[in-house]
């Protein structure tokens, strides 16, 4: 999530030469771990730890190139699956920092990466494109939204994660304090404010699109802002308010930022799920997606939260933080 609306204003062939062009610049990654290989998007071998398990149910199956979007928890879930599938013997690329759901999703569909972690509100109302005024009612719901938008496309979805990744929108105590904001509808009252944020948030129903039509705001100015710089500007009071997600690292630091609840709920159910390519999952046999399954139960809020914490606050690589916790619940060895 950074951010997650059906309004997009993307061409086509536009968003096909994009991705071919962003697929081609990540190359493949594994665990290279003294350098942030994932969010630099840096080139290197698509084995893990010096090569994919000899043995195992993954030995002999089809190889799997697998990619993810462009920020900080997306690098993370990429290598979690990219080691947890690796230790079972699967042979896997992964392909990171691809970009936007837009331009993953289009790499998935036009067979350049075969599965990506993603969040089922983003399936729903980016890609599924649901009408905005009928949001699904329940994190079931969205789910069940999702697999079938897939289908219909030849991929599946395999089960959802516990934790639940909603964009927000943060503010600094003493700017929530000055102005008795507790709710996003409480912005109405301000003469004017500034709403930092990704570039799509401009045109998504979970940004400037659902701040105008469900919560009726039109006080303020939208800045785009590149991945990883909501904190810093939010911080250097460059804007009043920053589109952050819940399961972010920085939220750790209690007391430091105020999140407006979401009284309309226009940021909707973000549970992740694997999106893969049907005829391909059948082809890896059932420990493939039971060895996904076992890395998504163990990821709750409180977890993802840390682990966005490890990447981002004590500055650990993403790879490194996904192999220690695979590594702590006996899903990769040692």
């Amino acid at each position: 999530m950074f951010s997650r609306s059906s309004a997009r204003p993307l061409l086509v062939a536009l968003v096909v030469a994009l991705v071919a062009f962003a697929v081609a610049a990540c190359g493949s990654s594994s665990k290279s771990k003294s350098s942030s290989s994932s969010s630099s998007s840096s080139s290197s071998s698509s084995s893990s730890g010096g090569g994919a398990a000899a043995s195992g149910p993954g030995k002999g199956k089809p190889p799997i190139v697998l990619g993810d979007k462009n920020f900080t928890e997306e690098y993370i879930l990429g290598f979690l699956y990219q080691d947890a599938l690796q230790a079972k013997g699967y042979t896997v690329t992964l392909k990171p920092n691809i970009g936007s759901s837009e331009l993953v999703n289009t790499a998935l569909q036009s067979g350049k990466i075969d599965m990506y972690p993603e969040y089922t509100g983003v399936i729903d109302t980016v890609l599924a494109d649901i009408p905005e005024n009928k949001p699904p009612k329940s994190a079931q719901q969205a789910y069940e939204i999702a697999k079938n938008y897939e289908a219909k496309h030849g991929f599946t979805v395999l089960t959802k994660t516990p934790f639940f990744d909603a964009d927000a929108i943060a503010v600094l105590p003493p700017f929530a304090k000055q102005n008795n904001l507790k709710t996003i509808a409480d912005l109405a009252k301000l003469k004017h404010w500034t709403y930092g944020g990704p570039e799509e948030n401009k045109t998504r129903y979970e940004g400037v699109v659902g701040l105008q039509q469900a919560y009726h705001l039109h006080n303020f100015t939208f800045v785009g802002l590149q991945e990883g710089q909501a904190y810093p500007a939010l911080d250097a009071k460059k804007i009043d308010a920053a589109a952050v997600f819940t399961t972010d690292g920085q939220l750790t630091q209690k007391g430091k930022y105020v999140l407006l609840a979401d009284t309309k709920n226009i940021f909707g159910f973000q549970n992740i799920v694997p999106v893969i390519k049907k005829t391909l999952l059948a082809k890896e046999g059932p420990a493939f997606s039971a060895t996904l399954d076992k890395v998504d139960a163990l990821l709750t809020n409180n977890v993802v939260q840390q682990l966005n914490a490890d990447a981002v606050l004590d500055k650990q690589d993403p790879s490194v933080v996904a192999m220690k916790f695979l590594q702590a619940n006996g899903l990769m060895k040692k």
